[in-house]
C-alpha cells in the first residue's frame, strides 16, 4: 500500500513480515540531486546516512542505494521492530515518508489439555490454547470431520494474544481411543493449518469372558482357558478359581491363561476368572466336562445321525403337504363335475323321453301294416 503520492520527492511502502522472517523496507526517490538521505527506525535512531551504517545492528543491511531507490533488509524481525521507518531526503526543504512495519506472530501447534479424567457415563472437557499469536488465531474443534462448537476466550498480553477454545461432551466406553482434533488458523499461515490431535482416554469398568482352546475334551488332552479382559485402566490381577474346590495341582496359571497339560476326570468342575479395577469388577464361568475317549467318539458320531434324522423328518413333512394339496384339488374338481351333471339333467331327460316315444311310434306302424 502506497503512503505517498507519486509526485512527492520520497515514497515509502508499508511492510508486513512474519516474526523471525526478513522484511524489505524501500524508499523511492524522485528527482534525486545527490542530497542527504537518512533512514531512521521507529525510535528515530539513524540506521543509514547516505548509504553508511550508523546504528550497530547487523540485522539491518543496506542492499541497494541508487538515485531512485534505497532498500534495506531487516532479518530475524521481532515484535520490537514494529513501527514507522522514516525515509528522509534533505534538500532545500526536508522531505520524508514513513514505511510502517507490521510483525505477525503465527501460532505454534495448539496445546490440548483435559480438565479432569473422563469416566464412562460422565462428561469430558477439553481445552485448546494458542498462548501467543498476533493477531489472534482462530481455534476450531473437529471429530470425525464434524466441527464441534466450543467456547472461545482471549487475553491480550501487550502486543500478542492468548486464545483458548473449550468443549464439553458426554462419553461412553466406546469413545475410548477416539481422536479429537484442535485446529488453528492464522493470516500468517497463508491458508495452512496447525493441528493437534487428542486421543480420548475414557475409563470404564472391566469385563471378563472365558474362551476355551477346544470345546470337547477327553482324558489326557491339553486344554487352555483364556480370560479375555477389557477395562480402563486394564485390570492387572486376574484371579482363577474352581467353584467349591481348589484348582488342580497340575493346572498352570499365567495371568489370563489357565492351562491343563493333561486333563483327567478329576479336573471336572466350574472354573471362574475374576477381574476388577477402581470402577468395578467382573467375572465369568466355564463348566469343564472331561470325557473318556469312547464317550467323545460316541458323541461325535451322533452328530451326523442327528442331521440325517432332521433331513428325513423334513422330507416326510413335505410329502404329507403335497398329498394334502392333491387330495384337496381332487375333491374340488369332483364337486365341480357333479354340479355340471345336475345342471344338464333336464336336457338328458327330454332326450331320453323323445327317444322312447320315437320307439313306440315305430312299433305302432309295424302293427298297422300287419
Amino acid at each position: 500500500m502506497t503512503s505517498a503520492a507519486f509526485s512527492q520527492e520520497v515514497q515509502a511502502e508499508n511492510v508486513t513480515v512474519v516474526e523471525g522472517g526478513t522484511a524489505e523496507i524501500s524508499c523511492r526517490l524522485h528527482q534525486y540531486d545527490g542530497s542527504i538521505v537518512v533512514i531512521q527506525n521507529p525510535s528515530r535512531q539513524t540506521l543509514f546516512f547516505n548509504g553508511t551504517r550508523a546504528l550497530k545492528d547487523e540485522r539491518f543491511q543496506l542492499v541497494e542505494f541508487t538515485p531512485k531507490l534505497v532498500k534495506i533488509h531487516l532479518s530475524n524481525a521481532k515484535l520490537d521492530d514494529e513501527g514507522g521507518y522514516f525515509c528522509q531526503l534533505y534538500t532545500e526543504d526536508t522531505h520524508h515518508q514513513i514505511a510502517t512495519l507490521t510483525v505477525l506472530v503465527p501460532p505454534e501447534n495448539p496445546v490440548v489439555e483435559v480438565k479432569e479424567q473422563a469416566v464412562e457415563g460422565g462428561q469430558v472437557e477439553l481445552i485448546c490454547s494458542a498462548p501467543r499469536t498476533k493477531p489472534e488465531a482462530t481455534l476450531r474443534w473437529y471429530r470425525d470431520r464434524r466441527e464441534l462448537k466450543g467456547v472461545t476466550s482471549k487475553q491480550e498480553n501487550i502486543k500478542t494474544f492468548s486464545i483458548t477454545n473449550s468443549i464439553q461432551f458426554p462419553v461412553e466406553r466406546r469413545d475410548n481411543g477416539e481422536i479429537v482434533t484442535c485446529e488453528a488458523s492464522h493470516p500468517a499461515l497463508k491458508g495452512q493449518k496447525k493441528q493437534t490431535q487428542y486421543v480420548l482416554d475414557v475409563q470404564f469398568s472391566p469385563t471378563a469372558r472365558i474362551q476355551a482352546s477346544q470345546s470337547l475334551v477327553r482324558e489326557g488332552d491339553p486344554l487352555t482357558l483364556k480370560c479375555d479382559v477389557t477395562g480402563n485402566p486394564r485390570p492387572d490381577d486376574i484371579i482363577w478359581s474352581r467353584l467349591n474346590d481348589t484348582l488342580p495341582e497340575r493346572a498352570q496359571v499365567q495371568g489370563e491363561l489357565l492351562t491343563f497339560p493333561s486333563l483327567s476326570l478329576q479336573d471336572n468342575g466350574t472354573y471362574t476368572c475374576q477381574v476388577s479395577n477402581k470402577h468395578g469388577r467382573s467375572s465369568d464361568q466355564y463348566v469343564l466336562v472331561v470325557y473318556d475317549p469312547g464317550a467323545i467318539i460316541e458323541a461325535q458320531t451322533q452328530v451326523p445321525y442327528a442331521i440325517i434324522g432332521g433331513i428325513l423328518a423334513l422330507l416326510v413333512f413335505l410329502v404329507i403337504c403335497v398329498l394334502i394339496v392333491m387330495v384337496w384339488c381332487s375333491v374340488r374338481q369332483k364337486g365341480s363335475y357333479l354340479t355340471h351333471e345336475a345342471s344338464g339333467l333336464d336336457e338328458h331327460g327330454e332326450a331320453r323321453e323323445a327317444f322312447l316315444n320315437g320307439g313306440e311310434n315305430h312299433k305302432r306302424k309295424e302293427e298297422f301294416f300287419i
